[in-house]
C-alpha cells in the first residue's frame, strides 16, 4: 500500500494484469453478485436525471424493478446502489446475445446522455472505498474475471493502465500522473533487484 494525496492505494492495481475478455464473461459482473453497484449521492441524482432518456433502452423487467424500486435503492448495509432484477442482474442491464452490457452505456454511445454510466463499473476491477479522512483504492479478485487477467498478462496491461479513463473520471489527470510516477518507480526498483 502507498498514500497518493488522499487516497490509500494498492499496489496490486500497479503489479496485476487485466483486460476485460466480454467474449470469454459474457459481463458476468452485471448480473453476478448480491447487490447492485455502488453509488454516490451525485450519481443517485444523475440517474433520477436521466432515467427518461435511458428507459426506451432498457429491458421491460429492467424497467418495471426500477419503476417499482427506484432508479437507485439503499442496500442492506446502507450504501447507495443500482436496483436488481429479482436479486440477480442490474435493473440497467441490457444484452446483445448472451453477453451483458450497460443499458446507461447504450444510451451514452448514442449520444443521449452524457453520463457514461457509474463510476464504480467503470472502474472495476478497482474498488475505492471513501472513508472520513482517505479513500482505499483496492484491486478486488473475482473468478469470474479469471478471463480478463489471462488476458491482461497477455497483453501485458496493468490494472491502472486498463482503468486509466474511469481513474481520472474518479480521481483527476493529477493524481493518475503521480500514480504512474509511483509505478514507474516500482518498476524500476523491480529491474535494479533482477540485475
Amino acid at each position: 500500500m502507498f498514500q497518493l494525496g488522499k487516497t490509500i492505494v494498492s499496489e496490486d492495481i500497479i503489479e496485476k494484469e487485466f483486460v476485460c475478455n466480454l467474449s470469454a464473461c459474457k459481463g458476468g459482473c452485471c448480473v453476478d453478485g448480491d447487490a447492485g453497484a455502488p453509488l454516490n449521492k451525485e450519481e443517485t441524482k444523475i440517474l433520477e436525471e436521466i432515467y427518461p432518456k435511458v428507459k426506451p433502452f432498457l429491458r421491460p423487467e429492467g424497467i418495471a424493478a426500477i419503476e417499482a424500486q427506484g432508479t437507485w435503492i439503499e442496500g442492506i448495509d446502507g450504501d447507495l446502489e443500482t436496483p436488481l432484477i429479482d436479486n440477480k442482474d442490474c435493473a440497467y442491464v441490457i444484452f446483445d446475445g448472451k453477453t451483458a452490457l450497460c443499458g446507461i452505456e447504450q444510451a451514452y454511445n448514442q449520444g443521449i446522455v452524457d453520463w457514461k454510466k457509474p463510476v464504480s463499473c467503470h472502474l472495476y476491477p478497482v474498488r475505492v472505498k471513501d472513508f472520513t479522512e482517505f479513500a482505499a483504492v483496492n484491486y478486488d479478485r473475482w473468478d469470474i474475471c479469471d478471463d480478463a487477467c489471462s488476458l491482461g498478462q497477455e497483453l501485458q496491461v496493468p490494472v491502472y493502465k486498463f482503468v486509466k479513463e474511469a481513474l481520472v473520471r474518479r480521481f483527476g489527470m493529477d493524481w493518475y500522473q503521480e500514480l504512474e510516477k509511483v509505478a514507474n518507480e516500482l518498476q524500476n526498483e523491480k529491474n535494479l533487484k533482477k540485475k
